[in-house]
């Protein structure tokens, strides 16, 4: 769990996304994630794995430093757990996976979700919400809503901006107060010379 949830409050990834994702799908030497798949419940069908919706939700999302070595850490774990299985493994070559190399259902990962929020003290959240987190705090940041964009998989820019509007006055505010240093910086920067002519 600990890396799935890095994972998903650092990239913003669907938890279908997370859920999908194989390790073919991670290039560690060139540092990113090719996201390709998505898994769902559905009444009928049960667990299916799809391709994403649109062209925009087949991204590259790129990997910090600090994720790749989350994830080597997490692979070596899986293969301490895959020869601890033996033969009732079930290689899907799957990220996160049950005991024995099976996908997780979704439904099993919130009831999971659910029950470490409540252990921990926190309010009960979808999952989802981790996705909303990722993008609130980039924002948050300074990234670029363009960038943000392309990270969450929103097949356009518009989308993004209505889901996040709410973050855009602070950050306009935040913008204002640094053109208004750039025009008129604070007193206390003024050097001894400035001081000695006044």
């Amino acid at each position: 769990m600990e890396t799935l949830l890095t994972l998903a409050i650092t990239t913003g990834m669907r938890q279908g996304e997370l859920l999908a994702l194989r390790w073919q799908d991670i290039d560690f030497e060139n540092r990113y994630i090719q996201v390709c798949r998505s898994v769902r419940r559905e009444a009928k069908r049960g667990l299916v794995v799809n391709e994403p919706k649109t062209q925009a939700g087949r991204r590259k999302v790129v990997l910090s430093p600090f994720l790749i070595e989350v994830l080597r850490q997490h692979r070596a774990h899986q293969e301490s757990a895959r020869l601890q299985a033996g033969t009732p493994w079930e290689d899907h070559g799957l990220v996160f996976c049950k005991k024995r190399g099976e996908f997780i259902d979704p439904t099993y990962l919130l009831v999971v979700f659910k029950k470490m929020l409540k252990e921990i003290g926190l309010p009960s959240m979808r999952f989802h919400d981790l996705r909303h987190s990722a993008a609130t705090l980039l924002l948050a940041m300074g990234v670029h809503v363009k960038v943000v964009q392309e990270l969450l998989g929103h097949s356009n820019i518009t989308i993004t901006l209505n889901i996040y509007s709410h973050v855009l006055p602070s950050l306009q505010q935040e913008a204002m107060d640094k053109m208004s240093d750039l025009f008129h910086p604070p007193d206390d920067t003024r050097s001894d010379s400035d001081e000695e002519a006044t």
